[in-house]
C-alpha cells in the first residue's frame, strides 16, 4: 500500500470589493440573479454568473421542483444555457453566491457534486481551466484556478 497526497490551493478575498473589477462585476450579477431563484422548498437561493471568452455573461439561479430530482442548481442552469446559446465559447470565469432565507450564510458555498461534474465536462471539453469564485451571502470569497482543485479525480469521457 502507498498513500497519495493531494494538495489544493485557493485564494481568499475578504470581500467583494477586494476582487478584481471584472470578477467583482460578475459576482454582483450573480448576487442579483440569486434573488430570482425559485427555492420554495429549501429556501436556499443560489446565483451563478459566467463570463465567456466572447465577452458575453450568462446567468443562472437555482430552480426547484416538488419532485426534487427535476430541479436544477444555478451553476448547471448557467452552464447549460451557455452551452446552448454559445456552443463554441469557452467559460473563462464563474462567480457563485448562495444565501438562505432563514439565516445569514457567511461561509463560501462551493458547487455541489453534480455541478462539479457538469463544470468538469465543460472544462475538459474546452481544454482550458475555468476560474471559479464562490461565496455565501456575505464574507470571504474563495477562488479556485480550476475545477481540478474542487474535484481532483475527475470522471470524464476517457473512462468510457
Amino acid at each position: 500500500m502507498k498513500d497519495i497526497t493531494i494538495t489544493t490551493q485557493f485564494s481568499v478575498f475578504d470581500s467583494v470589493q477586494e476582487l478584481p473589477n471584472d470578477v467583482q462585476n460578475l459576482m454582483e450579477q450573480a448576487i442579483t440573479v440569486r434573488k430570482n431563484a425559485y427555492a420554495p422548498y429549501s429556501q436556499f437561493r443560489v446565483g451563478a454568473a459566467l463570463l465567456l471568452d466572447n465577452g458575453k455573461v450568462v446567468l443562472g439561479s437555482n430552480q426547484e421542483n416538488a419532485a426534487y430530482p427535476s430541479g436544477l442548481c444555478a451553476e448547471r442552469v448557467a452552464i447549460f444555457q451557455a452551452g446552448s446559446i454559445y456552443p463554441e465559447a469557452k467559460i473563462v470565469l464563474m462567480a457563485i453566491t448562495a444565501a438562505s432565507d432563514t439565516n445569514t450564510t457567511k461561509a463560501p458555498i462551493p458547487p455541489c457534486g453534480s455541478c462539479r461534474q457538469s463544470i468538469a465536462e465543460y472544462e475538459i471539453k474546452q481544454d482550458t481551466p475555468i476560474e471559479i469564485y464562490f461565496m455565501g451571502e456575505i464574507g470571504a470569497i474563495y477562488k479556485s484556478e480550476s475545477l481540478k482543485n474542487l474535484l481532483p479525480f475527475m470522471f470524464d469521457k476517457k473512462f468510457l
